[in-house]
C-alpha cells in the first residue's frame, strides 16, 4: 500500500488520526489473516484495548497498535513498557468477564506501523509479544 504524498502529509500533521489509521491498517492486515473482529477502543478504568480479535481457531487476541512517523528515536514496540502490559492486561481481564468469556485461549499482540518518509508504510506484527 502506497500512500499518496498529500495522505501521508495529512496523517503527520495530526496525531491521532496518524494512530486511527494504524489501527485501521492493523485490523485489515489481520483480517486478511482470517481475524474477525469483536472490539475496538475498548475502555475500562483508565486502561484501553486497541482491537480484540478472534481467531478461526477460538482465540480471543488483545492487540496494542503503535502507529509512527518514524523509529528514529526508539522502537515502537519498545513503547509498550511494563505499566502498558499491565493496563492491558487487567482491561482484558474486565472484557473477559464483562462479555462472558471463558474457556479460550488467550494471546497479547503488539502490532507497529511505521508510516516512513516515502515508500509502503511497514507493519510488524509481534505475535505473543507478553504473557501476563
Amino acid at each position: 500500500m502506497v500512500l499518496l504524498p498529500w495522505v501521508r502529509k495529512r496523517l503527520l500533521k495530526n496525531p491521532k488520526r496518524l494512530g486511527r489509521w494504524g489501527q485501521n491498517a492493523s485490523q485489515k492486515y489481520l483480517s486478511r489473516r482470517g481475524c474477525k473482529t469483536i472490539a475496538q477502543n475498548y475502555t475500562y478504568s483508565g486502561g484501553e484495548l486497541d482491537l480484540v480479535m478472534a481467531e478461526s481457531n477460538g482465540t480471543i487476541v488483545f492487540v496494542e497498535v503503535k502507529t509512527r512517523q518514524n523509529e528514529d528515536f526508539a522502537s515502537a514496540k519498545a513503547a509498550v513498557n511494563y505499566k502498558k502490559r499491565q493496563k492491558m492486561t487487567r482491561t482484558a481481564k474486565r472484557f473477559l468477564r464483562e462479555f462472558k468469556i471463558s474457556d479460550r485461549p488467550l494471546r497479547f499482540d503488539v502490532m507497529t506501523v511505521i508510516l516512513g518518509a516515502k515508500g509502503a508504510p511497514v507493519i510488524q506484527h509481534y505475535p505473543n509479544a507478553f504473557v501476563p
